[in-house]
């Protein structure tokens, strides 16, 4: 059976706003479409050029991908081309998923679309076919190509089984099969799109990142100081890099305001604690606690403060606050606890 484009066009663009058993909505807006590379093979052949891809044996920079402008229709924004459709897709209004960069990992937190690719009835599986497709209305897009080939085992199972499972539809067979990685660096926001195809289907993920948003207030340095005289103990939301233990410009004036505290009174000692929520392998999140911890640490000594005034420990996902299953949740366990020592 021949599908025509326009209904998988119509199919692709309905999905973030319908459910899986919700009839599909024709949106008011068109993506950027899909070529039919039975009809208009010598179009495909003359597509614009994408960006050269980042090398890969240098460390990623996002900052030297191009930045695109050119017009976009409705999330996901792409198409799958004639002949092929999307199965047991999944859309999530707010989610991280991991593509890989060349060098590690990107975590892309925002809005997600994965789903498995099928051929339709009567129509053999052509990875060459649903890859240049796809080559064809990035490059048209102004898009990069990020990465191609096959991601290391390391890297690999570094995700973790919960990882792996999680997003299973998305990731498809990235421990076995070579994966695609391109991206639309938009004025104001990241387009992020993931192909692995084997040779019977394959997985499609398409996540766009959002700007940080910050919920957590300030907490000055006297109501820091009156909780640790209560409790002992307080949790601050600082907030880092995705999966890295880089400290956010946004929350510097809350390392301010701990700098303030520990000027004030000299005789105080903190231990700075860790805690991640439960997203991802737990023996990486341990670490990642631990080095977030010491990069809080470190920030403060290089603002004056002694080093014997302090101590670093991580408690990865052990500690949780709140529940692991909403992201309101994940958010209060992902923290940095000051405790005061003897």
């Amino acid at each position: 059976m021949n599908v025509p484009a326009s209904v998988l066009v119509l199919l692709v663009l309905g999905l973030a706003l319908a459910g899986c058993s919700q009839p599909v909505e024709e949106p008011e807006a068109q993506a950027v479409t899909s070529v039919d590379s039975a009809t208009t093979g010598a179009d495909v052949d003359a597509a614009p050029a994408a960006a050269p891809a980042v090398d890969s044996a240098t460390e990623f920079d996002i900052t030297s991908v191009p930045v695109s402008q050119a017009a976009l229709g409705e999330f996901p924004y792409f198409a799958l081309p004639t002949g092929y459709e999307p199965r047991s897709w999944e859309a999530r209004d707010f989610d991280r998923f991991p593509f890989w960069v060349g060098d590690r990992f990107e975590w892309v937190e925002g809005k997600l679309w994965s789903t498995f690719i099928g051929a339709v009835d009567g129509k053999k599986m052509s990875q060459y076919e649903v890859k240049r497709n796809l080559d064809h209305v990035i490059a048209g897009a102004g898009g990069t190509k990020i990465f191609e080939g096959q991601v290391p085992n390391a890297a690999v199972e570094s995700l973790g089984r919960g990882i792996m499972v999680e997003h299973n539809t998305g990731l498809g067979g990235i421990a076995s099969e070579p994966s695609t990685v391109w991206l639309l660096r938009r004025p104001d926001r990241n387009i992020w799109v993931y192909l692995n195809t084997y040779s019977a289907g394959g997985s499609l993920a398409i996540a766009e990142s959002e700007a940080f948003l910050p919920t957590a207030a300030l907490i000055p340095a006297s109501e820091l100081r009156q909780k640790l005289n209560a409790d002992g103990r307080i949790a601050l939301q600082v907030n880092f890099a995705i999966d890295k233990a880089d400290i956010l410009s946004e929350s510097q004036p809350q390392i301010e305001q701990v700098l303030q505290l520990l000027r004030e009174d000299s005789t105080l000692k903190l231990s700075v604690n860790g805690h991640t929520d439960s997203t991802g392998d737990a023996n990486h999140n341990q670490a990642l606690s631990e080095a977030r911890a010491q990069a809080v640490v470190a920030a403060l000594v290089e603002q004056g403060i002694d080093a014997a005034r302090l101590e670093a420990a991580g408690f990865g996902q052990s500690q949780p606050v709140a529940d692991n299953d909403t992201e309101a949740g994940k958010a209060q366990n992902r923290r940095v606890e000051l405790m005061r020592l003897p």
